[in-house]
């Protein structure tokens, strides 16, 4: 049996390829006729060019490599290995096409796949590997280049057709038989084309109850059968009725390119028993049925017509799904699940996520969980605004990206499934939530991984810096984005790609676990080729390598040290003469005049210290280190090295395991041990009194105090495990929201915005009915809601795109004594507020409900009467609907909160016949 942990990984893959159709050889046993595809282990390549784990041959000629790695190896920074693998294969064998285009990089229980025939390739994990028979049917498209449409309209891959998919019709049908898409349907099936065109794995569509989510999903799915080459179509609900339902749509739907029926054209099968029918184009199934099929069990028919929804929860650990030969990963291009918020828990998600396909979520309400497994890709509303677009003529600048997790943390409530990442494996486990998970800002991708924080952050940065950063570029600058730790790193490069919708190259994991091509080549890669545009490193990066072109430095990682921190932030000051930067960034206004940090934690804002990082090796495995201490040695830098690794454990290892350290260690906990060391160090670094003896005295034998505990290899073997046991929680359920982006204090970006909506008050204050009303203040006309409104439409749209968040920062940054509220979420009315302060009518800029109150607490002085507490509680009612509404009117009162507490037959109970002077004084004297 092997021991070796690759070893181990090879046999669980050999496994996987047999049972996906491959004959699996030994090169000195090789017989390519023994079956359509051979896989050959082992296999020598062309000087120079290495040994490929795996060579697959399909039909008698090289079609890809496998690149195997142990469990628990990250696989982003394997795929230039595999690339390079697939360049090698010697000319005298028989090639579909070099280099090779189908890479795949694999540990057995993760995989990951790049089709070199798509358009930009990007690797995505796929569950496990395809039949030999799709690849030769993929082979097809190579009438074409790899990465270029093919010369055949019909050889093309999905990718390539969505970029040429014709107008959509809108209005279609003559006679009895007329079809017309709503707007919010056209919305959607654009929406979502867009989406998949970008090639995002995941979309979801929220449409309300009876607006024709089954319709559209029947419009879209025509159109990529028919246009993309989609060979297959799942189309997954939860009851049979559904499925009948939806079957019954289909059949109705009469094609808008040919008056075919959709049967007519396509076969559509409502599937009742296990007997899939392989000709069918579209397959309309209960979840259930699905799983039970995968699982190879029969499924009884009643069963279809019960509803799944609550039936997660009986399940405290999903019964795991396993490759099914008879059902290949590759059966479906595309899954299409109904009501989507009832089908992404634990138990059903395996059905989702075991096909290597694209995933379309329907749903009417959907929740937090929803949003998350769908990666808050809802198309419905994809898109974002863009700000305004001005220069930067400043050598450095700080731009602050602010988002809701990053400043406070999040809390999920119990009942919620989050995931567990082992980080020995990478294997990812369900976990629902028996009591609320709350975390803070300081445990984000150390303990707790939030994607959405991360694509929070993505989003903007991919939003703004063409907007904010570099206008007048045409790609992206050179970027260098500084992680936490390697699995920060794989992350944020698995995002990057995707947000962007760019392959591999664009986006590139450069730390150092980074295997296949050596770092090196790949910071010489980011320095003098076109790709990456983007690095992403944890600190490999960050002292002392020369990378020129860098114009764009990300902090996604906070930083104590001082020194460092300015070592980290060096990366983007060297000047790059215009030749160079012109070689690495293509079109006009291509000159490094200045260069931007995105700090996305506030690392720019924190004080720092000038402490000397205790983790000295950071490249040394903790093991080795561990082993070199037990071998006696007792230099400062490995000492140093373990001791910050025990403490980090420390604070990472549950109640239990801290109590087998402290019983096997002999009373010492993780904390002792690395205290010990660090106090042994200090010791050994005082100056001895003259005359105390020569050597090291009293401080050698502290230090070898210190280290005796690790003599004993039991202590080492479970300090050990304790490292790769330690799981981080993955937070799918929290939805990020950005606070702000803009820059820091004084930035000319700052003074432009202000100047911007300053000349645009000036210039339109007869106008727009809330500025002529704000203008003549000593009339004191009243200001209503609707007038305030209209002013935050006209700042909004464009040329303008104004928003009151951004104005407020801008205000802040340059001179935020006169600025309160910054961290606050804005509130429409507090552009009454941002007004009032632009024309000079106030000193300070104050959040409008903050003035409200201020006004509130003297109105309340004056009264020379005092309150019930149940009448000062309705006043405080009417204070708060004052504050974000303007006003109040004896309607509201048949409105929340009041509704809920009586209404307004409970307000004239309280305040009797002085009600309306309460309100018109309130009003006045509220909103003055």
């Amino acid at each position: 049996m092997a021991t070796n942990p690759e070893a181990r990984a090879r046999l669980t893959i050999d496994a996987l390829l047999a049972a996906a159709g491959w004959a699996v050889q030994d090169v000195a046993a090789v017989n390519l006729h023994a079956s359509p595809g051979v896989a050959l282990r082992e296999f020598p390549l062309n000087t120079g060019f290495g040994c490929a784990d795996y060579l697959l041959y399909v039909d008698g000629k090289a079609c890809g490599v496998i690149e195997a790695k142990k469990q628990g190896a990250t696989l982003t920074g394997v795929e230039t290995q595999s690339g390079r693998y697939a360049q090698g294969l010697p000319a005298s064998l028989p090639a579909w096409h070099r280099p090779l285009p189908f890479l795949f990089e694999s540990t057995g229980v993760e995989t990951h796949f790049t089709n070199g025939l798509d358009p930009q390739p990007r690797a995505r994990s796929v569950f496990a590997f395809f039949r030999p028979e799709l690849l030769a049917e993929w082979l097809v498209y190579l009438s074409g280049a790899p990465g270029q449409p093919a010369a055949n309209d019909e050889a093309r891959t999905f990718l390539h057709r969505m970029r040429n998919m014709p107008q959509l019709v809108t209005a279609w049908g003559a006679g009895g038989a007329t079809f017309q898409l709503w707007p919010a349907q056209i919305a959607a099936i654009q929406n979502l084309e867009k989406s998949l065109t970008a090639n995002k794995p995941k979309a979801l569509i929220q449409m309300a109850t009876g607006s024709g989510k089954t319709f559209t999903a029947i419009s879209f799915i025509y159109r990529l059968i028919k246009f993309a080459g989609a060979r297959r179509v799942l189309f997954l609900v939860d009851r049979g009725n559904l499925a009948r339902q939806t079957k019954k749509e289909f059949d109705q739907y009469a094609s808008p390119y040919n008056n075919f029926k959709f049967g007519e054209e396509y076969i559509v099968q409502h599937l009742q028993n296990n007997q899939l029918d392989k000709s069918a184009r579209v397959v309309i199934c209960t979840i259930q049925r699905m799983f039970s099929m995968l699982k190879g069990r029969e499924l009884p028919a009643e069963a279809d017509e019960e509803s799944t929804e609550g039936l997660e929860n009986l399940f405290k650990e999903p019964e795991p799904i396993g490759y099914n030969s008879a059902i290949p990963i590759e059966t479906f291009d595309i899954v299409v699940t109904d009501e989507a918020h009832r089908s992404i828990y634990n138990l059903w998600r395996q059905v989702l996520e075991y096909f290597d396909a694209y995933l379309i979520g329907l749903t009417a309400t959907p929740n937090k969980q929803t949003f998350g497994f769908f990666n808050q890709n809802l198309v419905m509303e994809y898109g974002h605004a863009q700000a305004v677009a001005d220069g930067v003529n400043v050598n450095y600048d700080v731009y602050r990206i602010k988002t809701e997790v990053t400043e406070k943390g999040s809390k999920v409530e119990k009942g919620y499934w989050l995931e567990t990442l082992d980080k020995a494996t990478r294997k990812k486990t369900a976990w629902q939530l028996d009591e609320d998970f709350e975390y803070d800002p300081s445990e984000l991708d150390r303990s707790v991984q939030t994607p959405d924080q991360i694509r929070t952050v993505v989003r903007t940065l991919r939003d703004k810096w063409n907007v904010d950063l570099f206008p007048q570029r045409e790609e992206m600058p050179k970027t260098l984005v500084f992680a936490k730790d390697d699995n920060h790193a794989e992350k944020i490069v698995e995002i990057l790609r995707e947000e962007f919708g760019r392959g591999n190259e664009f986006a590139q994991k450069i730390t150092y676990r980074t295997t296949g091509t050596s770092p090196e080549q790949l910071i010489k890669d980011f320095r003098t080729a076109y790709y990456p545009r983007i690095a992403v490193t944890v600190d490999m990066i960050a002292t002392g390598t020369d990378i020129k072109p860098v114009e764009v430095v990300v902090f996604m990682r906070s930083v104590k040290s001082r020194s460092f921190f300015e070592q980290m932030k060096g990366r983007g000051v060297r000047i790059c003469n215009t030749t160079d930067l012109q070689q690495v960034n293509p079109g006009e206004h291509v000159v490094k005049d200045h260069f931007v940090i995105v700090d996305a934690v506030g690392v720019c804002e924190r004080d720092k210290t000038d402490s000397r990082p205790m983790d000295q090796k950071k490249g040394v495995p903790l093991d080795k280190l561990l082993q070199a201490v037990a071998l006696g040695n007792v230099e400062e830098e490995v000492l140093s090295s373990v001791a910050a690794r025990l403490a980090r454990l420390d604070r990472d290892s549950s109640d239990e395991d801290k109590a087998k350290v402290i019983a096997t260690s002999g009373g010492l906990s993780l904390r002792d041990l690395a205290k010990a060391i660090v106090e042994a160090l200090d010791d050994d670094e005082t100056p001895s009194p003259a005359g105390a003896g020569e050597g090291r005295g009293e401080g050698g034998d502290r230090l070898g105090e210190a280290v005796r505990p690790f003599s004993n290899p039991d202590l080492r073997s479970l300090i050990l495990q304790l490292r790769q046991k330690a799981d981080q929680v993955i937070d799918i359920v929290t939805k990020d929201t950005l606070i702000s982006a803009t820059f820091a204090e004084g930035s000319d970006r700052a003074k432009e915005l202000v100047q911007t909506f300053e000349q645009f008050i000036a210039q339109h204050r007869d106008e727009i009915t809330a500025l002529q009303i704000l203008y003549s203040r000593p009339i004191r006309a009243p200001l209503k809601f609707e007038d305030i409104k209209q002013l935050a439409d006209t700042l909004h749209a464009p040329p303008h795109l104004i928003d009151e968040g951004a104005l407020w920062q801008a205000y802040a940054a340059l001179d935020r004594s006169k600025v309160k509220g910054t961290s606050a979420r804005r509130i429409l009315t507090d552009l009454v507020s941002l007004v009032r302060f632009a024309m000079h009518q106030e000193n300070e800029l104050v959040p409008y409900p903050e003035r409200v109150q201020a006004n509130f607490n003297a109105w309340m002085a004056q009264q020379g009467k005092p309150f019930t507490p149940e009448q000062q509680h309705w006043l405080e009612m009417i204070r708060d609907h004052i504050a974000a509404n303007l006003d109040i009117e004896m309607e509201d009162f048949e409105l929340a909160p009041f509704i809920n507490e009586g209404g307004l037959g409970k307000v004239h109970q309280l305040f009797g016949a002085e009600l309306p002077n309460v309100i018109e004084e309130l009003n006045r004297g509220l909103a003055a």
